[in-house]
């Protein structure tokens, strides 16, 4: 199965999710979809770029890139009641654009979008004029678009940047939300052309459903006859970071097995490729969503926790990698035309594990759901990330009872 995805006619399609090839991974259950658009007013949408021409200056060269956005509710919703939001740094090797705005103010105002890294300017201006060009948009409104970026230069001519502000009004145009089932996984959108723990990596997904629970959740320390509301809380992450041998799946080292069976070349080779990328590629955007009522400061510690579900799969967040996390909840609006003084529903602090353990869950899960989806891409100067050999991998979890 590595070599499918060779062909240069366009992107392959995903292989499957995680969860549908039998992964399970963690304690808490997941939503219908197991991806981020289980939280009620989330869509996501995918623009992939694939193409094949001479390289600049007399063609646009390789493309294996593209942008994907998460729109909580309507952009013209968003603007008029922002969402809360919170983000935080694990290392910062890169970037997204609003973070500071979010963390100062404590709200998401603008759809988030993910992309290359060289192509961030061009997403920001293409959201600007999506949004800013919209009929009912403010006269004098300013918005402060939120775009993280990974470098998909291995596989793609970045430097060309291969997307604009088209590519942008099409993942726009694409959004979907849990009516449309899972978020599409693997190669897609601004997974395209990543690459994670040596192989192919993408775009992955997870979520969980959670009951509210006091501290010490496992032993509910909650009074029998109190109410316990349930909340989603869903992850999407941008993958394209890590070592083969430190690949990690539901606590079993099947990385290292992998590298000692011969892994990444070997699936170049089955593919008739022998290029790969060598050492340790950087970065993961990983954005948090939940209808729980947080404020800013709670989804700021649901941010930090999606650095422990990388290193559960095995990251050390390295010197060169840019791990950027990004949480918002739709059940908190920020109405920006109200009164002095607003009533808002505040979550007791708690009652917050089972939150914090879902996206530790959700977060490790995605990353092995990008690498479950995504098969063998070869791109520019004939550079290829094999595919993830998932009837081996199943085999490894199988002998450990997973």
């Amino acid at each position: 199965m590595a070599g499918r995805g060779a062909a240069t006619s366009g992107p392959p399609a995903s292989r499957g999710r995680a969860r549908d090839l039998g992964i399970r991974i963690g304690l808490l259950p997941s939503g219908p979809t197991d991806s981020i658009v289980d939280v009620p007013g989330v869509r996501v949408g995918h623009a992939t770029v694939w193409r094949d021409e001479a390289a600049p200056p007399h063609g646009r060269g390789t493309a294996r890139t593209g942008v994907t956005v998460v729109v909580p509710f309507t952009p013209a919703e968003l603007l008029e009641a922002p969402v809360a939001a919170g983000g935080a740094v694990l290392n910062g090797a890169g970037e997204v654009t609003g973070l500071q705005s979010i963390l100062e103010w404590g709200v998401l105002e603008t759809p988030i979008a993910l992309t290359s890294t060289m192509a961030v300017g061009r997403v920001y201006d293409g959201l600007v004029e999506a949004i800013a060009g919209a009929p009912d948009f403010p006269a004098d409104g300013i918005i402060i678009p939120v775009v993280g970026e990974c470098d998909d230069g291995y596989l793609n001519h970045a430097r060309r940047v291969q997307v604009d502000a088209g590519t942008v009004r099409a993942a726009l145009d694409a959004v979907r939300g849990s009516e449309a089932g899972a978020v599409p996984n693997g190669a897609v959108g601004a997974g395209t052309g990543m690459i994670c723990h040596e192989l192919k990596g993408g775009i992955g997904g997870a979520s969980r459903v959670v009951a509210a629970a006091r501290r010490g959740y496992a032993r509910d320390m909650s009074p029998a006859n109190e109410p316990r509301p349930s909340f989603t809380v869903g992850v999407l992450a941008l993958t394209n970071h890590g070592r083969l041998e430190r690949l990690t799946i539901d606590g079993v080292p099947v990385g290292r097995t992998l590298r000692a069976e011969g892994w990444p070349e070997a699936g170049l080779a089955a593919g008739g490729v022998a290029r790969r990328l060598e050492g340790d590629a950087g970065s993961c955007i990983v954005l948090v969503a939940t209808d729980a009522p947080l404020d800013p400061r709670q989804l700021t510690r649901l941010a930090r926790r999606a650095g422990m579900g990388l290193a559960r799969a095995g990251s050390y967040a390295g010197h060169g990698s840019g791990d950027l996390f990004v949480a918002f909840s739709t059940g908190t609006r920020i109405v920006r035309d109200g009164p002095a003084l607003v009533e808002r529903t505040a979550f007791n602090d708690e009652y917050l594990d089972p939150l914090l353990a879902a996206v530790v869950e959700a977060t490790e899960e995605a990353v092995v759901d990008s690498l479950m989806g995504a098969d063998t891409v070869v791109g520019r100067d004939g550079h290829a990330a094999p595919g993830l050999p998932l009837e081996r991998t199943m085999e490894l979890l199988r002998e450990t009872g997973r």
